[in-house]
């Protein structure tokens, strides 16, 4: 395995210095997206591939009385991801979970809002993945997608080459399967390669 690889599900020594520097690298695109999503400070919120919880921390700032909850199928984005909000998890607000998106173990229509962070790339049935969220968000609930690459670059086939089972989608593509999916209200929002989307149940 690569050391890229460890974009894709973080194992070993190398994941862990990965999602290290998933929580650094992220920061900006992860702050400019969060301007696109409004919560109420009691929301309940989900966190998928959230990496080493630095999202999370971010949306239990944005939620004082909220809970927030990750799920990321490696296990060490969830070690990482629960000592970086070890505070909040012993309060109850927090819970970090292994598992996958295509497969949620929550309940149907309990969350306000469902994130994802640099993530969708590796759903390997997106699909599915998007009906799950749909099935967990309340109705009138949000989902927003936020990516450092929205596809419109050679660069970014590059990195397709370099890291196995990624592929970097386009506005249009997010779009179709959302809809497919059941959203609606979809906003597209591009800020040179990045791209945040929001859609609503």
């Amino acid at each position: 395995m690569s050391f890229f690889e460890n974009t894709r599900k973080p194992v070993g020594f190398g994941g862990k210095i990965m999602v290290a520097m998933m929580n650094m690298g992220h920061s900006p695109v992860a702050r400019w997206g969060l301007r696109f999503l409004e919560l109420t400070p009691d929301a309940k919120v989900l966190d998928c591939g959230c990496g080493g919880g630095a999202n999370i921390k971010r949306l239990l700032k944005k939620c004082p009385q909220g809970i927030v909850k990750g799920i990321d199928y490696s296990p060490v984005s969830v070690e990482k991801s629960k000592k970086v909000n070890k505070a909040a998890i012993s309060k109850g607000r927090c819970a970090v979970l292994q598992g996958s998106v295509a497969d949620m173990i929550f309940a149907d229509e309990w969350f306000d809002a469902v994130t994802a962070f640099e993530t969708v790339y590796f759903w390997p049935d997106l699909p599915q993945c998007f009906r799950e969220v749909y099935r967990v968000l309340k109705p009138g609930g949000t989902l927003l997608i936020c990516n450092e690459s929205n596809g419109d670059t050679d660069k970014d086939k590059k990195w397709t080459e370099i890291i196995g089972g990624m592929t970097i989608y386009k506005d249009i593509e997010l779009k179709t399967y959302l809809e497919q999916a059941g959203f609606h209200d979809v906003q597209i929002h591009k800020k040179k390669s990045r791209l945040c989307i929001t859609a609503r149940k």
